[in-house]
């Protein structure tokens, strides 16, 4: 008999949380991603690209424990030697950034590989070297996307729903209130961090936008 590869974990969280120390108003990182795992959340990525890599590994091992106890996945960006070496659910790699087929090589089939688009050709080219699921955005202005350009509107996102056949997080901007536009385009999955991070409430902030999430999510 041929032995079958074991195939990538599902990507079976509709809220992904990226996390970034300097949107927590001051308080513990993991003190914070506690409180959103406590609200449901069940896919983060350690994305903190201002630290050494021995403080990233160290962090990285107290998110793999933290995580672990919730039973969510846990990415690290853009650093497959850090995610290997906690036992972390996959990576998530800039557009720019390792290719997805040389991540696959060194991570194998059982880790989950995401990456950062920022237009419907880049989210088809990361599908087509073998991406589990794609970011794509920003959406809206925020600060924290800046850097990569204007905000692409909704257009954008609607023609990349309709061409691919891996997942899709929309991220940059999204609120509570932009939520029903971005269902209404067909989008049932998200990239947040400061409206998580950044909120008086995070496990209440993240129960409200998985239930939002879980209302308009085609059913199985």
């Amino acid at each position: 008999m041929i032995p079958v590869a074991p195939a990538a974990p599902l990507v079976d969280f509709s809220l992904y949380l990226i996390t970034d120390q300097g949107a927590t108003k001051g308080r513990e990182l993991l003190t914070v991603v506690e409180e959103a795992l406590a609200g449901g959340v069940r896919g983060v990525q350690l994305r903190e690209k201002g630290l050494s890599p021995r403080d990233a590994c160290e962090l990285a091992q107290e998110l793999r424990l933290l995580t672990s106890r919730y039973g969510s996945r846990l990415l690290i960006n853009d650093r497959v030697d850090i995610a290997l070496a906690v036992g972390a659910d996959g990576v998530h790699l800039p557009e720019s950034a390792l290719p997805v087929v040389v991540a696959r090589e060194l991570l194998g089939p059982s880790r989950l590989i995401g990456v950062s688009c920022h237009s419907p050709k880049g989210a088809l080219e990361a599908q087509r070297q073998g991406a589990d699921f794609v970011t794509l955005g920003p959406l809206y202005a925020t600060p924290s996307k800046a850097r990569y350009g204007a905000p692409l509107g909704i257009p954008p996102l609607v023609e990349a729903l309709g061409s691919l056949s891996i997942p899709l997080f929309a991220l940059g901007g999204i609120t509570l209130e932009r939520l029903p536009e971005l269902q209404a385009a067909g989008l049932h999955r998200i990239a947040l961090i400061s409206a998580i991070l950044s909120a008086r409430a995070p496990k209440a902030e993240a129960d409200t936008f998985i239930r939002l999430l879980q209302r308009s999510a085609p059913s199985s």
